[in-house]
């Protein structure tokens, strides 16, 4: 919260943690708390976005994982919006134990943006805002520092791959590239262990480097189980695009 305290107004949304969330959010008097069950991220960023009465038109979205660099919360405090724009996206350093990595693969995010011109949407596991009109590009970048404990983080990924699975097999637009890759079943593990070890430079991080390198590769190979799994019971396949078809006929929830 330190690094947001200069804001004017802060809305923290928590989905009922046993952490000490809502000391540190009420210990700020600008701060607002929230608690709602979380039921999936869209829904949950929503309802942060539309149903807690955001005091500002320029809205700054942050995941518990953010961190602030010092360089990002000057060019923000001197930040004059273009006109043009409705919205503003950043890069990201990988953290491990708070240290950065060179390798992290963690994508550019709209992280701020026109309140009244974005909208949440499912994006796998994850979601992703929407913005309506141009976006620019912040020049400093926060840092992503998940300190997951190894057994939480593969909890997390069980769920997490059959939701990206479900993204993959039930797209009706056009794959980026990356997620192209990722339907090659037997070669995106190897790849993306490659990928972060030597093209990322992961192998200059020591042992943090490898820790990171393996678990991106784990991810990608339970993903691949999941689209393997599909490819071998074509009920499995229809039953996810059955049930995708019947998500786009449903009314969108706040």
């Amino acid at each position: 919260m330190r690094q947001v305290s200069w804001a004017t107004d802060i809305v923290v949304v928590d989905s009922f943690s046993s952490d000490e969330t809502a000391v540190i959010a009420k210990s700020f008097e600008q701060a607002r708390f929230f608690q709602r069950k979380f039921d999936n991220h869209q829904n949950q960023w929503t309802f942060g976005l539309t149903q807690t009465s955001i005091k500002t038109p320029w809205v700054l979205a942050l995941d518990a994982d953010y961190v602030l660099t010092d360089e990002l919360i000057d060019e923000l405090k001197n930040l004059e919006p273009e006109s043009s724009l409705n919205g503003y996206t950043v890069q990201f350093i990988y953290c491990l134990n708070g240290k950065p990595l060179r390798s992290g693969i963690y994508p550019p995010v709209n992280v701020l943006y026109l309140a009244a011109e974005a909208i949440y949407e499912l994006d796998g596991h994850t979601q992703r805002v929407k913005i309506n009109g141009p976006v620019g590009q912040l020049n400093s970048k926060v840092l992503h520092d998940d300190r997951k404990s190894l057994r939480r983080w593969f909890h997390s990924q069980v769920t997490y791959a059959e939701l990206e699975a479900r993204k993959l097999l039930t797209a009706n637009s056009k794959l980026s590239v990356a997620d192209r890759v990722r339907t090659w079943r037997l070669f995106a593990p190897v790849a993306v262990v490659l990928y972060c070890l030597v093209w990322r430079g992961g192998l200059l991080d020591g042992w943090r480097g490898l820790f990171y390198a393996f678990q991106r590769g784990i991810a990608e190979l339970m993903l691949s189980l999941y689209l393997i799994a599909a490819k071998l019971s074509g009920k499995y396949k229809a039953q996810l695009r059955s049930e995708a078809a019947t998500r786009e006929t449903l009314p969108a929830k706040n």
